[in-house]
Formats: structure tokens, sequence, C-alpha cells
């Protein structure tokens, strides 16, 4: 069986879940597969993610690319 690298590297970390998701999104739409870490109680109590952000982890092979993707301004609008 091929073993694949750990999706290990925290490349960022969050307050809340819709941040969490927008940047895991474009990283999705961007071919790197990613992971949030989250210790809320499995949702339960959002207020824990004050104390323990959500954390964004990729391979650390993707990490630098990934970082910078994020990093990136969002280009110009196709809306008129």
């Amino acid at each position: 069986m091929e073993h694949l690298p750990e999706l290990n590297t925290v490349i960022r970390t969050f307050a809340n879940e819709v941040e969490a998701h927008v940047a895991q999104a474009v990283l999705d739409a961007n071919g790197i597969d990613s992971n949030l870490i989250r210790d809320d109680a499995g949702g339960m109590m959002p207020w824990l993610q004050w104390l323990h952000p959500i954390r964004l982890v990729v391979r650390e092979a993707d990490s630098t690319e990934a970082v910078e993707l994020l990093d990136t301004p969002p280009g110009p609008s196709l809306l008129p």
C-alpha cells in the first residue's frame, strides 16, 4: 500500500469557522489537500475557538505554495 504524506503542517490559525472554511476553499480550488483541526468539543463549545484557534494544516511539501496562495490578494472581480 502506498504511503501518502501526512497533513500535519499548520499554515494558519483562525478564531472562527467561516474564515477557516474560506481559506480551505481557496486551497481546494487550487488542488491542495488540507484539513481543519478544531478543539471545540465537536462544535458544542464554539467559544473554545478563542482559546484554541482552528488550525489549517497541509502536507509539508505543499506548505510554501499554500501560504503564497492565501497571502495573494484577490484579483479583479468579473462583476461590473
